[in-house]
């Protein structure tokens, strides 16, 4: 599995209701709420960097600030998240999420089938790799997890294979590395992501189904096929522990407050201390990341205390009243 794989149950621990003339239900938001704060699961085709892609998207829906989560190599395919606007500020929390790649090995001679898959299973787990020498970061050795290493088919030297892997990982040293440890030398031939935690290749979208859908709202004022397009930045923290606020304390995390417990009214099971979890609004929006200083069990029995420290802002000031300043 996959981190983002873990189930957890929503916790009650007081009820409150929201105020309907505040904030908006992601279903709410209209097109241009979205440009601003919404991303696209876009599926990268095979040519481009990773940044030209996104001044394509910039240049398709006429919008200043867009950005990417998780690099793909310019021949490498698939789901590349682009976040628009604001929503940029929660692109590091894919670091977290884990993603799933499917690619074709090519081993530089024939090796037993068992071996190739036994080689192959070594792999899962801890790993140390030195990034290539064409990489954008420091070359310098670090730890990696392969959550699941699955060989789905193999004909002749080329190996079909799907691998589960933490974010950093370089699939394409992985290929090397196998191929060392069968003394036959290997290298990737095709490579295309199909996961980064829950999102995924079959909600992907190409940029031309991008192009026709915006020109189709510009043309035409139909929402309908942008706003399956272009989604509220809210998924984006999907595979993130979740903390549920009252609508008074989240203008405060706006302002840099750290969470404290009288302001929380549901949480995630299974919550850890040092976990970083996403801060929402009854109404489903994003307000902030926060780092958990306490476990789920302890904030659902405490009735005070500083339970978490901001992170990252991720609603803009204002949006709610600040009706903690009154107090």
């Amino acid at each position: 599995m996959l981190p983002s794989d873990k189930k957890r149950k929503r916790l009650i621990k007081v009820s409150a209701k929201t105020n309907p003339h505040y904030g908006k239900y992601p279903d709410e938001m209209n097109v241009n709420d979205l440009l601003n704060n919404g991303f696209i699961n876009l599926d990268k085709p095979s040519g481009p960097t990773s940044h030209q892609v996104d001044a394509w998207v910039k240049e398709i829906l006429e919008i200043e600030k867009v950005g990417h989560g998780g690099t793909l190599d310019p021949r490498a395919t698939g789901v590349l998240p682009i976040a628009l606007g604001e929503a940029t500020r929660a692109l590091q929390v894919l670091l977290l999420a884990g993603k799933e790649y499917v690619g074709v090995m090519k081993l530089h001679k024939n090796v037993e089938k068992n071996r190739i898959i036994e080689v192959c299973n070594s792999f899962v787990g801890e790993i140390y790799q030195i990034p290539p020498l064409r990489s954008a970061v420091k070359r310098v050795r670090r730890k990696r997890q392969i959550y699941y290493f699955e060989i789905i088919q193999i004909k002749g030297t080329d190996v079909l294979f799907r691998v589960g892997c933490e974010a950093g990982t370089y699939i394409r040293t992985l290929c090397v590395s196998i191929g060392k440890k069968l003394r036959c030398s290997a290298h990737l031939a095709e490579l295309r992501r199909t996961r980064v935690g829950n999102i995924a290749e079959e909600d992907s979208v190409t940029l031309q189904d991008v192009k026709d859908a915006y020109i189709f709202w510009k043309e035409e004022e139909d929402e309908t096929e942008i706003r399956s397009k272009i989604l509220p930045m809210r998924r984006v923290l999907d595979h993130l522990p979740k903390i549920v606020i009252r609508d008074s304390a989240a203008d405060a995390l706006c302002h840099g407050a750290n969470l404290a417990i009288p302001g929380i009214v549901e949480i995630d099971t299974d919550i850890k201390k040092g976990d970083l979890a996403a801060v929402l609004t009854m109404k489903d929006e994003g307000v902030a990341l926060a780092t958990v200083l306490m476990s789920t069990e302890q904030i659902i029995q405490k009735d005070s205390g500083i339970c978490a420290t901001l992170e990252r802002v991720l609603m803009n000031k204002g949006t709610y009243p600040s009706i903690w300043k009154k107090s």
